[in-house]
């Protein structure tokens, strides 16, 4: 999903940074943009359960009618609805591309899918949202692994401290295989879901 608002102005107004290269800009500056960023009124409920679904939708880079779209597919699935909304976006192969490590941002994970340079069990997918199962391994394509951001990626150079414990990755060899669905707690993923519920059940 395109997004031509800067990321730096985005993150603040959310609330959270949403690349590591914002994180310094937030620090500075952690309130609004605008003239009245400081002194903004006591928000309304609305705006709270607003902000809490933009908030993420935007750390998986995804339009509002696709997180529609996966509200109502978590709206049917067995368990807590608002867990389940996070799970499946967390499935969406350009997640897991983020996770693995083999981008530093949800951008460019999007775009190394998009771009063609990803395979899911020996096939090529294009698509960043794509669901993907357990046991399915992602890899970067052969012809794709002497491009300068893997080779990168390969060094580790995106690698979280902490592993995510739903992937078994081999980053020398780019590859990954989701081992079981992720559970709410293990999603690094700043949001309270049961507002995002709320909003979409008002």
């Amino acid at each position: 999903m395109n997004q031509s608002r800067p990321k730096a102005k985005l993150s603040r107004a959310l609330g959270i940074p949403l690349t590591p290269k914002c994180v310094k800009y937030f620090e500075r500056r952690p309130f609004p943009p605008g003239v009245h960023g400081r002194s903004r009124k006591k928000p309304s409920d609305y705006s709270v359960r607003l902000l809490e679904k933009q908030r993420l939708r935007h750390q998986y880079n995804i339009s509002e009618t696709q997180l529609r779209r996966v509200f109502a597919r978590a709206l049917k699935a067995q368990g807590k609805t608002g867990e389940r909304l996070v799970v499946e976006l967390e499935c969406r192969l350009d997640a897991l591309v983020l996770r693995a490590g083999f981008a530093r941002t949800i951008y460019q994970a999007r775009q190394l899918v998009g771009h063609g340079h990803i395979q899911v069990d020996g096939r090529k997918v294009d698509i960043p949202s794509y669901r993907v199962t357990p046991y399915s391994v992602i890899e970067v394509r052969e012809r794709s692994r002497s491009l300068t951001p893997f080779v990168v990626a390969a060094a580790g150079a995106h690698a979280n401290s902490v592993s995510a414990p739903y992937l078994s990755t081999s980053l020398a060899e780019l590859k990954t295989t989701l081992v079981r669905e992720p559970e709410r707690r293990e999603i690094p993923v700043r949001c309270d879901e049961q507002l995002v519920v709320e909003f979409y059940s008002r």
